[in-house]
């Protein structure tokens, strides 16, 4: 046994030798990158992906160990000890590093084998390492869980909130592996903002084991205590920064500044190998100019979406409660199936997601006021074979978390946000809590969905769609009741038959020469005025766009060319309107009179029907505005 280990330990020494050459040789070529911090971590990553249950032929294996490396800027240090292990061509990694006709980006990309999220913005990924052990104990796939992590982002407070949520929900099969060089790009960590480390640690009820992270029998022997035990551990390797060569250790200067060409053979010269730069640099002159995009391979999730439920016309009803019973009841259709999992940030009674929690309580995340910690939470669980909800108010679970659901969407995960109270429909609550932002905020997004449902019959098929799309979906919804909307029958619009369809435009009243189009539950609104005008003897057409980021408008051209009106309980300068306002200019033609009815400043605290009165979304202030445009 003595021997098998002595043979393991010559061998990461070894590794770690070739690898630190890799480290100066593709941050040299790309005259860009981090190799101080690479090299102090090196001998971390050689040692976790050794131990690690990752197959090289099998990297997308779901029953995999996953590792999650936070410092993401290491990219250097990673792609060497995955290269060197099989995972990739290495001369690829040296030659592309920083190329735009390679996959090896200056920051760690999902999708590359070897690889679980894409991370740079420090401080993220002790919550992606939270939310990846959860859905192993969820799922019951009981795979363990790596974060390498550096020094310097343990002063973020999403660390902090990371650390109280693994312990609260004891994943002991999840371990942190800290590089504690005490250098950052401003100088000695310890000077910019001090950390106790160790003691933050213990505070919140972990394990801690302290090591030299450049004594590959320590680190190893750390890394397998860790897990067994009741709590998670956080191992601290104390590490020297640009360790293995001599001019370079401890100065912090090489955080993030490479080697040139001279210097870079006199630290391969130190190291004995061969120094094979030119090679690299013709191989880097034959690249393409561009990539395409990695795709990550993930498990398929394909759960039950149950049987939707129509909500009577007579009786009124909100939004939020609509998804809370939808939820609830695609969780109880799924109990033997697919694992749900809903996030709450202690908002459970307002956002409705207390009716899942009777169903599947086990399921049923409760983070407290953490929200930059449970988006990430949720949106890593999403990739890990879980249907993945994560509920919040519109200013907390998308402006709040902007960054957060940024990553989710950069890392193509799978989360589902619910977010309600948006708009000035919170009403009372005043400009703080009136969310006027997120349509355009999501707009800043490449990859994610947004329903905004119209009445609580929409919202039930639009939960349900939402489920079982794939990719991340936002759901947002105000706080107000009413009256489910009806056809000109006076049955439920959205009932019977309707099968939400994204992107899909609803044509709820037609007429001639004006056309409403709204979104959300200023549809409502637009429908009471276009029934009220009908009785005057004027008829003008509602369209409800409840996928604004998407909306079919090409399919509704017709209703198109004479006054338009845009009604949105939003920023009137980044939402609906300026969404219609770029179509029309890319088909180059506009209507006749072209009108945006929104919110124009920060409200008021106040009842929400005055509100929408005082801006102009109101039943009568819609019919008072259309009778003054058709006058004129």
């Amino acid at each position: 046994m003595t021997a098998n280990i002595d043979r393991r330990i010559e061998e990461l020494k070894e590794l770690g030798r070739i690898c630190r050459g890799d480290i100066i040789k593709m941050t040299t070529i790309a005259n860009s990158g981090h190799p101080g911090g690479s090299m102090s971590s090196i001998d971390m990553y050689l040692s976790i992906y050794k131990q690690a249950n990752i197959d090289p032929s099998r990297p997308f294996d779901p029953n995999r160990d996953r590792v999650i490396v936070s410092h993401g800027h290491t990219s250097p240090g990673v792609y060497a000890a995955l290269g060197r292990l099989g995972f990739f061509n290495i001369d690829e990694v040296i030659s592309g590093f920083r190329h735009a006709g390679s996959i090896f980006e200056g920051h760690i990309t999902r999708g590359i084998p070897g690889v679980e999220w894409t991370t740079g913005n420090l401080g993220q990924g002790l919550s992606v390492g939270v939310g990846m052990a959860l859905a192993s104990k969820l799922t019951g796939r009981n795979f363990r869980v790596f974060v390498a992590m550096s020094d310097a982002e343990q002063a973020k407070g999403q660390v902090s909130e990371a650390r109280r949520t693994a312990v609260k929900y004891k994943l002991n099969n999840l371990v942190v592996v800290i590089d504690y060089n005490d250098a950052q790009i401003s100088g000695r960590a310890r000077d910019i903002m001090y950390v106790d480390i160790k003691a933050d640690y213990l505070a919140d009820g972990w394990d801690v084991i302290e090591v030299d992270g450049h004594d590959y029998y320590q680190i190893t022997e750390a890394i397998s205590r860790s897990f067994g035990g009741k709590k998670p551990v956080a191992v601290v390797c104390n590490t020297v920064m640009g360790k293995g060569i001599s001019f370079m250790e401890g100065d912090v200067s090489y955080h993030g500044k490479p080697l040139s060409l001279e210097t870079a053979a006199k630290a391969l010269e130190e190291l004995g190998l061969e120094n094979d730069l030119d090679k690299y640099v013709e191989m880097r002159k034959t690249l393409p100019s561009y990539h395409e995009p990695v795709k990550p391979i993930d498990e398929p999730i394909k759960p039950i979406t149950g049987t939707p439920i129509t909500y009577p016309v007579d009786k009124k009803t909100d939004n939020r409660s609509a998804f809370g019973k939808a939820l609830a009841d695609i969780g109880r259709a799924n109990r033997n199936g697919t694992p749900v999992v809903v996030f709450d940030c202690d908002l459970k009674p307002s956002t409705k997601v207390n009716e899942f929690e009777k169903v599947w309580p086990e399921n049923f995340i409760q983070i407290g006021v953490q929200e930059h910690n449970a988006a990430v939470v949720a949106g890593a669980a999403s990739v890990c074979g879980t249907l993945s909800f994560f509920a919040d108010f519109g200013v907390f679970g998308i402006d709040e978390t902007y960054n957060q659901q940024r990553l989710n969407d950069i890392n193509k995960a799978n989360v589902k946000v619910a977010v309600t109270h948006v708009g000035i429909d919170v009403g009372e609550d005043g400009k703080t809590h009136h969310c006027l932002d997120y349509i355009g905020a999501l707009r800043n997004f490449f990859g994610f969905g947004l329903i905004v449902p119209a009445d609580p019959n929409q919202t039930d098929r639009a939960v349900r769609y939402m489920s079982q799309m794939q990719g991340n979906c936002a759901i947002a919804m105000g706080r107000s009741t009413m009256y489910p909307i009806t056809d000109e029958n006076g049955n439920p619009f959205f009932g019977g038959n309707y099968e939400y369809e994204y992107g899909k435009i609803d044509i709820i009243r037609k007429g001639k020469g004006i056309t409403l189009l709204s979104t959300g539950q200023v549809t409502h609104q637009a429908v009471l005025a276009a029934d009220q005008l009908k009785e005057d003897g004027l008829e003008v057409t509602v369209l409800n766009l409840s996928a604004p980021l998407a909306s079919d408008l090409d399919s509704v051209s017709d209703y198109l060319t004479g006054t338009v009106i845009t009604l949105e309980d939003h920023n009137i300068d980044t939402g609906l309107g300026s969404i219609v306002e770029g179509y029309f200019v890319r088909k180059g033609f506009l209507p006749e009179k072209f009108v945006k009815i929104g919110v124009d400043r920060y409200m008021y605290s106040g009842d929400n029907e005055k509100l929408y009165d005082l801006v102009g979304l109101s039943r009568d202030s819609i019919v008072e505005k259309v009778r003054e445009i058709s006058s004129q």
